[in-house]
């Protein structure tokens, strides 16, 4: 059973204000989970979790992550800007991107971001792109092959094989690269890798932690390199499914932990920090998607027709993902109605949900679709002429403040040509 952040109550009286649909977010959650990672990883002295931006790239959203202790991880110009413009800069930002363009590489580096690079082939771009290639830096290693460590979720298939990942460095091209860096005066190095998405095997980092530990002592007798940090990227995920357990960050950091005694401490290497990059974990919990059932259809199935489509969450039509499903106000009510939840959108992919045990809907009831908090509002777009939504922000005092207002048509139309 999942419950909602938010009660019914308070629902009906947020509606009134901003219409459905929108997106919620709870201050008080994320604040409190974002203390119980740097707690769980508080062993290690110079700890840094990076946002990923991407996952949720709101304004007061970043900031409020940044007063937390937050860096942000950006993987595009606007991304970076968005990071500018929020007063985050220099080693607060980590710059991941993959087919980089040169002038992504030149505004990571005058915004003294620490820049993560993807590719061998992006050392000599970035030193004939700035001249230099700074003196702090970090590459991207894909191990290759199968990993299937705390596989678990639908959406897993977008990363368990790193072999056929478009993503990082071999082996010997991490160390090429370490050796060609080194010769063009880069001085303190780091190293990062990203392998599963949405794990919730408590063993998925600690196994991630001792690869790249490995490789990083492996990295430093060969090329004598000095290593100062090591990000162990995303991937810890949440429980979209009521059944499903949660991870146990305590027990993850725990096993990091175990991982980085066994290996760094013995090689001379306890002073390594620890950098992660966040973004489900972070954000996805604390995040809901509200809407207004409008329509209620009865043929071969029985559907409740919604306001909210795909457009304001992609993850189910895209991936297949579940996302539970509250019909506010009847949560003690027995799910003895079957239906498909589905949006607007002239394609049949837009469900929300598929033959779904719910309690009987009713034309005006709210529902709130659950852990939209990262990979929701982000990946919205236009498609159909569809608006993007208004997110709101559940503040600690319990009032709700709007964080970025709903598009409108006139935002639709402002980049016509006519």
């Amino acid at each position: 059973m999942k419950t909602p952040f938010v009660t019914a109550e308070q629902l009906r009286s947020i509606a009134e204000r901003y219409p459905t649909p929108f997106h919620i977010y709870d201050e008080k959650g994320i604040r409190e989970n974002a203390r119980r990672l740097k707690r769980a990883f508080a062993w290690n002295p110079g700890f840094r979790e990076y946002f990923a931006v991407k996952a949720t790239p709101t304004p007061k959203i970043l900031k409020l992550l940044h007063e937390e202790g937050c860096g942000l991880d950006c993987s595009s110009l606007t991304e970076l800007m968005l990071a500018k413009g929020c007063g985050v800069r220099g080693e607060d930002v980590m710059f991941s991107s993959n087919d980089t363009p040169a002038e992504e590489f030149e505004m990571a580096a005058r915004m003294g971001a620490i820049i993560n690079l993807d590719d061998i082939t992006h050392v000599d771009f970035l030193k004939n792109t700035l001249g230099y290639v700074p003196q702090k830096i970090s590459c991207r290693f894909n191990p290759g092959g199968m990993f299937t460590v705390g596989k678990s979720h639908e959406d897993f298939q977008v990363m368990d094989n790193p072999g056929d990942a478009k993503y990082g460095m071999t082996r010997s091209q991490i160390g090429q690269a370490f050796c060609r860096l080194k010769e063009l005066g880069a001085q303190e190095f780091g190293i990062h890798a990203f392998l599963a998405s949405n794990t919730l095997s408590n063993e998925y980092y600690p196994t991630l932690a001792r690869i790249l530990f490995q490789l990083a002592v492996e990295l430093k007798e060969e090329t004598g390199c000095r290593i100062t940090f090591i990000n162990l990227s995303g991937g810890i995920g949440i429980p979209y499914r009521p059944e499903e357990p949660a991870g146990d960050i305590d027990l993850i950091g725990e096993g990091v932990r175990r991982a980085y005694e066994e290996l760094l401490v013995p090689a001379g290497m306890g002073d390594v920090a620890l950098c992660t990059e966040l973004g489900r974990f972070m954000l996805g919990p604390y995040g809901h998607l509200v809407t207004t059932a409008v329509h209620e259809k009865h043929t071969y199935k029985d559907y409740v027709g919604v306001d909210a489509c795909a457009v304001n969450l992609m993850r189910p039509a895209m991936y297949g993902a579940y996302h539970h499903i509250t019909v506010m106000g009847k949560e003690q009510l027995p799910c003895d109605h079957k239906y498909d939840v589905v949006g607007s959108l002239c394609e049949n992919n837009d469900k929300f949900a598929i033959d779904r045990m719910l309690p009987k809907v009713d034309l005006g009831d709210l529902l709130v679709i659950h852990d939209t908090g990262a990979h929701g509002f982000s990946m919205g777009y236009n498609y159909n002429g569809k608006l993007r939504s208004a997110e709101l922000l559940l503040r600690e005092d319990g009032s709700v403040e709007l964080i970025r207002r709903a598009e409108t048509p006139d935002d639709y139309f402002a980049t016509v040509v006519w």
